[in-house]
C-alpha cells in the first residue's frame, strides 16, 4: 500500500533476482523461496526451521512469529538480529537506511516501459484524464502539466457552463426539472437541482443523460482547439 503498483517488479523476476544473489553468496547451500500469502508464511508451520534473521526494525515481528509457533505446539525460532546499512547517498525526504522505498522515490518519473502501441489511437493530440476526489491534488497537478505546455480543459468549469441560460443543456434541463429550479434572474439554482435529484436515480439518470454528452460535446471541441494550436 506504499508504491505505486507499477514500481513493484513481478514474483517471478524478483525471485530469479534472490536466487541469483543467494548462490553468488554460497552456492553451497541449498535454497527454498516461497511466497508469502500472509504475514506469517510457513515460519509458524514449518518444524524443521530453526533460525529467523530479523533486522532491529523486523525484531517485533519475529517475535510474533514466536508466539504463533508456541500457538501451534512449534518450538520457538532463534532470532537472529543484523544490523541495518546506512545509505550514505540519501536525500532529505528518504530513509537513512537502505530500503527498497527509497529506491523506488528514485525511480519515480523514468519510462519503466515503453508507451503502448495502439494503432486505433491517433498520434496526436495525447490527450490525459486526470480524476481523484476532493483535495487529491488535481489542481496542482493540472497547474504543473500546464506549466510543461498542456492545454487544460476543466471539467468543473464546462460542468457549470452547461447550466447557464443559453449554454447547451440550459433548455433541456428546464423543461425536464421545471421552472421551480430557477432563481429569479433566470438561471438554473444547482442547490434546488440537486436536492430534486439526491437519492433519487432515476431522477439524477435523466438529469446526467442530458449533462453529459453535452459537456462530451464541448471537451471533443477543445480538443480540436488544443489541436490546432498544435
Amino acid at each position: 500500500d506504499k508504491v505505486l503498483t507499477e514500481l513493484i517488479e513481478p514474483y517471478e523476476l524478483r525471485v530469479a533476482k534472490l536466487r541469483e544473489f543467494l548462490e553468488d553468496v554460497k552456492p553451497s547451500l541449498r535454497y527454498d523461496i516461497v511466497p508469502l500469502v500472509d504475514p506469517y508464511g510457513p515460519s509458524v508451520t514449518d518444524p524443521d526451521l530453526q533460525c529467523l534473521v530479523v533486522s532491529e526494525e523486523t525484531r517485533r515481528g519475529g517475535e510474533a512469529v514466536n508466539k504463533k509457533r508456541l500457538e501451534n505446539g512449534l518450538p520457538e525460532l532463534a532470532l537472529y538480529e543484523i544490523l541495518l546499512m546506512k545509505d550514505p547517498n540519501h536525500s532529505q525526504n528518504e530513509e537513512e537506511k537502505i530500503s527498497s522505498s527509497s529506491l523506488r522515490q528514485r525511480l519515480l518519473g523514468t519510462l519503466l516501459r515503453p508507451p503502448r502501441q495502439d494503432p486505433a489511437l491517433p498520434s496526436r493530440p495525447y490527450v490525459i484524464g486526470l480524476t481523484g476526489g476532493t483535495g487529491s491534488g488535481k489542481t496542482s497537478i493540472a497547474k504543473l502539466l500546464g506549466q510543461l505546455g498542456a492545454f487544460l480543459i476543466d471539467a468543473d468549469k464546462l460542468g457549470h457552463a452547461v447550466y447557464v441560460p443559453g449554454g447547451p443543456a440550459y433548455e433541456q434541463v428546464v423543461a425536464a426539472f421545471g421552472a421551480e429550479i430557477l432563481n429569479e434572474d433566470g438561471t438554473i439554482n444547482r442547490k434546488v437541482l440537486g436536492a430534486k435529484v439526491f437519492g433519487n436515480q432515476e431522477r439524477l439518470k435523466s438529469l446526467t443523460d442530458i449533462v453529459w454528452p453535452e459537456m462530451a460535446r464541448m471537451v471533443k471541441e477543445q480538443i480540436g482547439e488544443a489541436d490546432a494550436q498544435g
